[in-house]
């Protein structure tokens, strides 16, 4: 089979303004970037907002492994698949990290014959949406410093600064370093922290506004540092905010662009579900259910993660109300969570896949404490064979849980029928009981405990003596109603990337914690999760370049 980048190349494109127009939208209703990307305009923005909204329906699923599961490309194969039947879908995405394109996970544009694109372009640099994201927080961190620099009329402690500057790439040298080296006008001598643009604060702020007002606002609630009597200093009080939206004003627009099949896609904003709340805009998401009869989006990483954060925080931050879930699944990765070697998995092992089943089975119970009708997808590999399949089939049955194949990555849309039309069975004929699973009432720690023995199974949870001053410290500040961003591996539903299938009684270590107060969320670090990735010993940067065409190779 012909290689992702390939099938993206030889693929025949319409005009975006064609797949504009496709949902109602008229040339001025798009800025154009290039031929086939564009952004929606404010004016658009505001005329869709008393539009009826259609269903939506979340992508999640099982803990990622070596092995793969095709969130991604499940997600894209539903949305058109939904529009094969006749259903006039519209799909939400996050825009891709440089770090994963070029360490260890590859871009995010589907795969196969299940992509959207143009997939060189969103998997590298796009609309420079992260960029300016990029260059907003450090504009905010230099103008932090400076005002130190300048007579530090705030009385800043400058060992108590909690905004970090950030870059969109796997450097962990930078994680700690020391600034302010020098002279005297070179600033105060500090350490400081770097950590990758999708876990920065402004990323999530980007996301999770409703408008420009709405991100003003929250901008303005950034805290960025304390002052020496323990107070908080916002991006607000060192005049930062006006700037900042100078630089987010374009990239708060939501990006359009199409897969293989042309069916609309909206392209915007990009968390890491392991240290950020991993969805993508609410701005994007509200237009796809504005635009189309069904928004099909998903949330980064497992059901543990992304759909957790999505369902606890950005549902109820944007009032949305999710309609379905699908779950994401393949035998390769049960297989693995049973136990079988990596080199192994294309081998038929009912007994590895019985043991690690056990993985999904939890997944779809953390689904129904939530709620919702689910549908158990399963990403199908020519390596899977008949009884395996039948085993996964049968245990959804007697789980009381819908089931359908999916074939996207190999026939696109046509592949995705029967998932489609599971899907869509379920919107007409289930009705969604959604509700987050922890209230703003609670405490921290109870919301933290919550999360930890509901979701993930834990036993318990345990606090450093930091993070224990921490909440009382942020109770203390009035940020107690807030909901929590867990910050954890993505490998396991513990805190130990080494514990897979089904952990069950361990304790959680929650080592450190931060709010994110225009984000509207505390952020607790769990476990040995960072904020900067590093790069592996063999990175993909090393196979990516550029013929003598101009044409990008070696992209995943």
């Amino acid at each position: 089979m012909k290689s992702d980048i390939e099938i993206a190349r030889e693929a025949v494109m319409e005009p975006i303004s064609a797949v504009a127009s496709s949902l109602g939208l008229t040339d001025d209703d798009i800025e154009l970037y290039g031929k086939y990307k564009c952004k929606l305009t404010e004016d658009c923005l505001r005329r869709l907002e008393g539009k009826k909204e259609g269903k939506l329906v979340l992508v999640t699923a099982i803990n990622p492994t070596p092995a793969g599961e095709g969130k991604t490309t499940t997600s894209i194969g539903l949305a058109m698949g939904l529009n094969r039947i006749g259903k006039k879908a519209v799909l939400a995405l996050r825009e891709p990290s440089l770090g994963p394109c070029f360490g260890i996970k590859g871009g995010a544009a589907g795969g196969g014959y299940s992509q959207v694109v143009p997939m060189d372009e969103l998997n590298l640099h796009f609309t420079g949406d992260f960029h300016a994201i990029t260059s907003a927080n450090n504009l905010c961190a230099a103008l932090l410093d400076n005002h130190i620099q300048q007579g530090n009329e705030l009385d800043i402690d400058t060992r108590n600064i909690v905004l970090k500057r950030c870059e969109d790439m796997n450097d962990r040298v930078l994680r700690n370093v020391v600034v302010g080296l020098g002279s005297k006008a070179d600033g105060y001598v500090r350490e400081d922290h770097f950590v990758i643009t999708v876990a920065s604060e402004i990323m999530a702020i980007l996301c999770l506004a409703s408008d420009l007002e709405d991100l003003r606002a929250r901008l303005s609630k950034m805290v960025i540092a304390y002052n020496r009597k323990g107070e908080v200093v916002t991006a607000a009080d060192i005049k930062a905010v006006g700037a900042m939206m100078a630089l987010l004003k374009d990239a708060a627009k939501p990006n359009l662009i199409q897969t293989l099949e042309h069916t609309p896609v909206l392209v915007h904003g990009g968390p890491f579900a392991n240290i950020a709340h991993g969805c993508n805009s609410v701005r994007a998401t509200k237009c796809a259910l504005r635009l189309g009869d069904i928004a099909v989006t998903e949330a980064g990483f497992g059901a543990d993660l992304g759909a957790q954060k999505f369902l606890d925080i950005k549902c109820p931050s944007a009032h949305l109300s999710p309609d379905a879930c699908v779950v994401v699944a393949t035998i390769r990765a049960l297989k693995y969570n049973g136990g079988a070697a990596k080199e192994n998995l294309s081998e038929e092992n009912i007994d590895a896949l019985s043991s690690g089943i056990v993985n999904l089975e939890k997944h779809l119970e953390n689904m129904e404490k939530y709620g919702l009708p689910t549908v158990v997808s399963l990403n199908r590999f020519a390596t899977d064979t008949d009884r395996e399949i039948e085993f996964v089939r049968d245990f959804c049955q007697k789980k009381g849980c819908r089931f359908a194949i999916c074939e996207a990555f190999a026939k696109g849309g046509e592949g995705a029928v029967e998932l489609a039309e599971t899907v869509s069975d379920i919107l007409q004929n289930k009705k969604s009981s959604y509700s987050p699973l922890c209230s703003p009432s609670l405490s921290i720690k109870e919301k933290i405990e919550k999360i930890a023995r509901q979701i993930y199974g834990a036993g318990s949870v345990s606090y450093s003596d930091a993070v224990n001053k921490k909440i009382v410290q942020l109770e203390d500040q009035g940020f107690s109603d807030l909901p929590i961003c867990m910050a954890k591996t993505q490998y396991s539903l513990s805190d130990d990337p080494a514990c897979l299938g089904r952990p069950e009684g361990f304790t959680l270590s929650v080592r450190d914690m931060y709010v994110s107060a225009g984000a509207g969320f505390i952020v607790a670090l769990t476990g040995n999760i960072m904020t900067m990735p590093g790069l592996p010993k063999k990175p993909a940067a090393y196979d990516i370049g550029v013929d003598e065409n101009g044409n990008i190779t070696g992209l995943f």
